[in-house]
C-alpha cells in the first residue's frame, strides 16, 4: 500500500520553491532555502558531531526515524529510451526525444514515522486512506510545535506558504504537497514476516482449466463435432462460455495478485521509535555491565544484575531509555 508499511508511514512532500523576487536581492529563494538547511544542525550520530552539542531538530519528536530534506532542481535525465536497433532500423538518433522536465525548483521532505496519534501507541497492521491522511496531519502539527522556527525560515521561501501561522495550517500545507510514495526507509525486522505468498497452483489452475475446455471444444467444433462426446452440449457454445470464463478468471487472478501485493507487512514487535531508543539504550548498557562483572561471583552477579534491572527497567520503554538523533547513551552525557 502506498505510503504504508510495517506500521509505518513513509512521508515524502514536495514543496514548490518560489521563482525570481523581482526586488533588488542578489540572493534567489532557492539559495535561501539551502543556506537554511545548511543551518539546521545534523543529529549527534557519529564521533565527528557528538561534539557540537546541537542535536537535529527532528530529534524533538519520538515518531521519526529518519527525516531528510533537499533542494531537487530537475528531474534526472537517464538518456534516450533504448529500443531494439533491428526493429528501428533507419530511425534518426539525432532527434530529440521528450525530455522530463520541472516547472520549478522543489523543497523535498522525506520522513520515516510511526503511523500513530499518540507518542507509544503500538503500530497499526492495516490503515485506511483517510487514517493516514489523519496520522500525516498529526505528524505535521507535532513538527510545528516542536521545531515551528526551523520550518518557518525553511518553507518561508516556498510558494503558498505565505499564510501559514498554525500548526493545523501548516498540516493543511504539508498535505498539499504529498507525494506518495511505495519507498520504505528501514527495515527492523528481528524475524522476517510471513510475506503475501500468492497461491500460484489455485490462479493457474483457475484460468488453465477452463481456458483448455474452450481450446478443445474449439478443436472439435474444428474437425465436425457439433457437440460434444459424452455431455452432449454445443461445442460452439461450450467454447463461448469456457472463453469467457476463462477471460473472467484471468482477470480475476491479476486483480487478486495486485490486491495481494498492496496488502501491507505487519509492524515488528519492537519497531516502534520508543522500543528502538530502549533497545539501543539496553544493548550499550548491558555490554557495559558485562564487561564489569567480568570475575565477579556468583552471589555479586546475582545482586549486581538485580540492581542494573531497576536501575534501567528493560520492560519500561519510556525511561530510562536513549535520546533521539545520538550515536549512543554515553555520546549524549558526554555533550551534556
Amino acid at each position: 500500500m502506498p505510503d504504508f508499511d510495517s506500521g509505518h508511514i513513509f512521508l515524502t512532500t514536495m514543496a514548490p520553491i518560489k521563482g525570481p523576487s523581482g526586488n533588488n536581492t542578489h540572493t534567489s529563494f532557492e539559495q535561501k532555502v539551502r543556506m537554511a538547511l545548511v543551518k539546521l544542525p545534523t543529529a549527534l550520530q557519529s564521533p565527528a558531531t557528538k561534539g557540537i552539542g546541537l542535536n537535529s531538530p527532528f530529534s524533538r519528536n519520538t515518531r521519526t526515524h529518519l527525516a531528510r530534506m533537499f533542494v531537487l532542481n530537475d528531474a534526472v535525465y537517464n538518456g534516450r529510451v533504448g529500443s531494439n536497433p533491428l526493429l528501428n532500423m533507419g530511425e534518426n538518433l539525432t532527434q530529440l526525444q521528450h525530455v522530463d522536465q520541472l516547472n520549478c525548483s522543489y523543497l523535498v521532505f522525506c520522513a520515516d514515522i510511526d503511523a500513530v496519534t499518540d507518542d507509544g501507541a503500538p503500530l497499526p497492521k492495516v490503515m485506511s486512506a483517510a487514517k493516514q491522511k489523519e496520522v500525516r496531519a498529526n505528524y505535521a502539527r507535532k513538527l510545528w510545535d516542536t521545531m515551528e522556527l526551523e520550518l518557518q525560515d525553511i518553507y518561508s521561501n516556498c510558494v503558498g506558504f505565505e499564510d501559514v501561522d498554525t500548526a493545523d495550517e501548516f498540516a493543511a500545507y504539508l498535505e498539499k504537497c504529498h507525494v506518495q510514495t511505495t519507498m520504505p526507509f528501514h527495515d527492523y525486522y528481528l524475524d522476517l514476516p510471513k510475506f503475501n505468498d500468492l497461491p500460484v497452483k489455485l490462479l493457474v489452475g483457475a484460468v488453465l482449466v477452463p481456458a483448455v475446455v474452450a481450446l478443445l471444444a474449439l478443436l472439435l467444433r474444428i474437425l465436425g463435432y457439433l457437440d460434444m462426446p459424452w455431455l452432449g452440449w454445443s461445442s460452439l457454445w461450450t467454447f463461448i462460455g469456457a472463453a469467457i470464463v476463462t477471460a473472467l478468471a484471468l482477470g480475476w487472478a491479476i486483480w487478486y495478485a495486485n490486491q495481494n501485493g498492496e496488502k501491507p507487512l505487519p509492524p515488528a514487535k519492537y519497531d516502534d521509535l520508543p522500543s528502538v531508543l530502549k533497545a539501543l539504550y539496553m544493548q550499550q548498557n548491558f555490554a557495559n555491565f558485562a564487561i564489569e562483572q567480568q570475575g565477579a561471583t556468583a552471589e555479586d552477579l546475582h545482586a549486581s544484575f538485580g540492581a542494573f534491572l531497576d536501575r534501567h527497567k528493560p520492560s519500561d520503554k519510556t525511561g530510562p531509555t536513549q535520546t533521539p538523533g545520538v550515536i549512543s547513551s554515553a555520546a549524549m552525557a558526554q555533550s551534556d
